[in-house]
């Protein structure tokens, strides 16, 4: 439910304080339901305006547009002293109504953007479309100017500007109780160790066992392979979300991605070359929206350190590092471990050995975990010709029944419970 609310609190002992928006009887301003989340919900709009009939009309026109927090004040500040302040503590959108007392509001405006950070936005709205007026208020750091009545696709496009401003840790620190989605990260010790082989299957079973929605996003730029592997064309990739920051929300995310036939969401690189190379705020604000929107978000990143500095290491609630017998894999592994996964912050790290075949060239478990630090977590037996089957003919093998799909599947529904250890101690007897 969209909050609407109106007041300043002048009384002897609070003065120039604002209320805590009770709303007042005077005004006539009824909450109007909006979805949460919403596109605006990183928007908290303090509407500034005396003339009540032309508040309302914007305090509507703001809801119905997708704000989903406007606190309405019937009266120009009290005081230029510290209100300014005071509003900007608590709002990162301020719209300032200038018919009532146009020198006021400028002067108004001016101590607002001098008050606010420069994330924050300051707009102006007017019944009459003076474009002296027009001039001064965008001398003083006004953002925008509204006029009555309020076209809603102008109105959405000036909203939009204003949640580009704020920075991304603003719109995490607000929707920090929004973003729910569990984040699991897939990681390479070294190149073909099989990282997007595993992710899909993992990404697939997931989806398929726990029956919540699943994204699957392919951040092994430019290279990835998640779309040929499960045999799909992306008509937008990665690239296309990453580059649409400034406006991706849920929406938008939703209207990317492909649906696999197992009912997995997926996001993938496309069929040309890109070599765009995002910003660790460009990756955190997908994945952000991702969590807002999905379930799950897996993703795959190959063997790309440069993502260390996102949510991908610092929010995730697994990283599964994939790595072989071989004496390179492990020997990066280790690196890897020593170098990123020593901070108890860090998240929960989940060794999958991949292509395992017991004591190959002369390494044993022993040995392996010596190399790691640590036991390994998952062991997933070495399949060759199951395991390209499934690349020529773009099928998941956790869609069929083996011994590398029964483990994945092992993997997934692991995540529901602490009482998967005794499965997975059992499936290594399988093995040994």
């Amino acid at each position: 439910m969209s909050t609407l609310a109106v007041g300043y609190d002048t009384s002897s002992n609070s003065q120039n304080r604002l209320l805590d928006f009770v709303p007042k009887e005077t005004d006539s301003i009824e909450p109007v339901a909006f979805p949460v989340p919403g596109p605006f919900d990183c928007l908290t709009i303090a509407l500034v305006g005396p003339r009540e009939e032309l508040r309302n009309e914007a305090a509507r026109a703001l809801v119905a547009s997708g704000a989903n927090e406007v606190h309405a004040f019937s009266s120009y500040p009290p005081s230029l002293d510290d209100m300014p302040s005071l509003l900007m503590e608590t709002h990162n959108l301020v719209i300032i109504e200038l018919d009532s007392d146009p020198e006021l509001a400028v002067k108004l405006v001016a101590s607002v953007v001098a008050a606010g950070p420069a994330s924050a936005t300051v707009m102006v709205y007017s019944a009459k479309a003076d474009s002296n007026m027009l001039l001064r208020c965008m001398r003083e750091g006004a953002r925008e100017f509204l006029v009555p009545p309020f076209d809603p696709k102008l109105l959405t496009e000036s909203l939009t500007r204003a949640v580009s401003r704020l920075t991304f840790e603003e719109i995490v620190q607000t929707n920090r109780d929004v973003a729910t989605g569990r984040l699991l990260t897939f990681m390479g010790a070294k190149g073909g160790a099989g990282v997007t082989t595993l992710a899909c299957n993992f990404a697939v079973a997931l989806a398929q066992h726990s029956g919540q929605s699943t994204l699957l996003i392919d951040l092994d730029l430019p290279f990835g392979d998640v779309a040929l592997n499960l045999g799909i064309l992306p008509e937008y990739s990665t690239v296309y979300a990453l580059e649409a920051n400034e406006r991706l929300d849920v929406n938008l995310l939703k209207s990317i991605v492909v649906q696999h036939n197992s009912g997995l969401s997926v996001l993938s690189t496309s069929g040309k070359l890109n070599l765009y190379q995002p910003t660790p705020v460009e990756v955190d604000r997908l994945l952000t929206v991702a969590k807002e929107t999905y379930q799950n978000v897996v993703v795959d990143i190959g063997t790309r350190l440069d993502l260390t500095e996102t949510i991908l290491f610092r929010k995730a609630q697994a990283i599964y590092l994939v790595t072989q017998a071989g004496i390179p894999e492990l020997r990066n592994s280790n690196r890897l471990i020593s170098q990123f996964f020593k901070d108890e912050d860090m998240p929960k790290l989940e060794i999958v050995l991949n292509r395992y075949e017991g004591k190959t060239f002369g390494v044993s478990d022993s040995d392996i975990n010596r190399a790691l630090t640590r036991p390994v977590n998952w062991k997933v037996p070495n399949d060759f010709n199951t395991v390209r089957r499934m690349q020529i003919n773009a099928t998941p093998l956790a869609l069929e029944n083996s011994s590398v799909s029964r483990e994945i599947r092992r993997m997934a529904k692991s995540l529901d419970s602490e009482q998967s250890a005794p499965e997975k101690k059992k499936a290594f007897s399988l093995f040994g």
